[in-house]
């Protein structure tokens, strides 16, 4: 086992107290601290202490990948195979969705055919990778996940005065034609419709009026959030499931499945992978054309992961290859013990103690190697990542 050192990323909507406490260092610059990388993503890659030594943990995979990712992992992956986050959403996020493995290894080489530099803003794929994803809640989470089942949907478009107009198109021409009308509607279209939204909601919301429950919360403060104009986005926060995780409940979003953080922190799992079509809530670049191209408009009822209990253990298992997770949380004299059959990142949340021998305490991360017994003890909570 390797004490392993991850990577802040400083993106604007972070909160600037969570991550800086739990990773004990200071922000007494008070910038924003979105998400914490751990893995081997040309973005952020981490870095590994081995004899004394820093080393790039994506190089040491390269050079030596029997020892480091293990027969079995090798049978399906060259390389470790997801990235492991912990995130702080102190804005909400854009809304977003992840394209199949096929259809992003297309779009990154047609992409690079066209020249278009990898840090460009203008860039949709980062890499030749899906990028599935789960998340745990770390404390009251809030986040938008696919769209609403028809009933609802229907009932939302109704109850919305502002957005009446649109409920003949999803009666007549459902879910993939009434998102193309919004997305493709004109900026002055868009403002027409959401101003008289924003002249009802906005009163309300700047006295504490709305509850998070409501879609007119998330709306008002997108508003605030992006005053210089109306993002069409916020046609989303209407249209999608609006959900509600609690400490320690987790959901699945795969690809296609459209999604955005609202607000809270998460332990965030995906394939290693950065690529991010967006609809929405952001300044960023938003590709229409290509959204639509990769977008489900199967309706859903948003269901949450439902974890394998076993002893300090609780297992979410994904239904990718990729990865999967689990959370274990031991009280002073308990032990744990596991067999990593493929390499592993821990995460210690909370308390200290120690893995594999190593002293091991908040806001520490490790990386196992293949076929170790790793013995844990103390009181401490930890996520172990790891390749099912």
């Amino acid at each position: 086992m390797f004490k392993l050192e991850g990577k802040v990323q400083h993106y604007a909507w972070g909160g600037r107290g969570f991550l800086p406490e739990l990773l004990g260092v200071s922000n007494n610059e008070n910038r924003p601290f979105a998400e914490y990388w751990m893995g081997i993503h040309p973005s952020a890659p981490s870095s590994i202490i081995t004899e004394g030594e820093r080393k790039d943990l994506a190089e040491l995979i390269r050079n030596s990948r029997d020892q480091f990712l293990g027969s079995e992992v090798l049978k399906h992956f060259t390389e470790l195979p997801y990235l492991l986050k912990i995130l702080d959403v102190r804005e909400m996020l854009s809304i977003q969705v992840h394209p199949t493995k096929e259809e992003a290894k297309k779009g990154f080489e047609k992409e690079n055919l066209q020249g278009i530099p990898l840090d460009a803003s203008n860039r949709n794929y980062r890499d030749a990778n899906h990028k599935p994803e789960m998340m745990v809640a770390l404390g009251d989470f809030w986040l938008l996940h696919g769209f609403q089942p028809e009933q609802q949907l229907r009932a939302t478009l109704s109850k919305v005065p502002e957005f009446n107009a649109l409920l003949n198109i999803f009666k007549e021409k459902g879910y993939r034609a009434l998102y193309k009308f919004v997305m493709e509607m004109s900026q002055k279209e868009v403002d027409r419709m959401l101003s008289p939204l924003a002249a009802r909601i906005l009163p309300a919301y700047e006295v504490n009026e709305i509850p998070k429950s409501s879609p007119d919360f998330w709306a008002a403060r997108a508003m605030i959030t992006y005053p210089d104009r109306f993002d069409r986005g916020i046609f989303s926060i209407y249209f999608f499931n609006l959900v509600n995780l609690k400490k320690g409940e987790a959901i699945f979003q795969g690809a296609g499945l459209p999604h955005a953080y609202l607000e809270g922190q998460n332990v965030e799992l995906m394939s290693n992978s950065d690529n991010v079509l967006r609809g929405g809530l952001t300044p960023k670049h938003v590709d229409v054309t290509e959204l639509m191209k990769h977008t489900s408009f199967d309706p859903i009822h948003p269901q949450k992961m439902e974890p394998i209990m076993s002893g300090f253990e609780k297992r979410f298992i994904c239904p990718v290859p990729d990865f999967s997770l689990s959370m274990v949380t031991l009280k002073a004299g308990e032990n744990y013990t596991v067999e990593t059959t493929g390499p592993e990142i821990l995460f210690v949340l909370e308390g200290e103690g120690t893995i594999a021998g190593m002293k091991a305490e908040k806001g520490e991360a490790f990386f196992l190697k293949p076929k170790e017994n790793v013995n844990a003890e103390g009181s401490l909570s930890f996520i172990r990542a790891f390749v099912p």
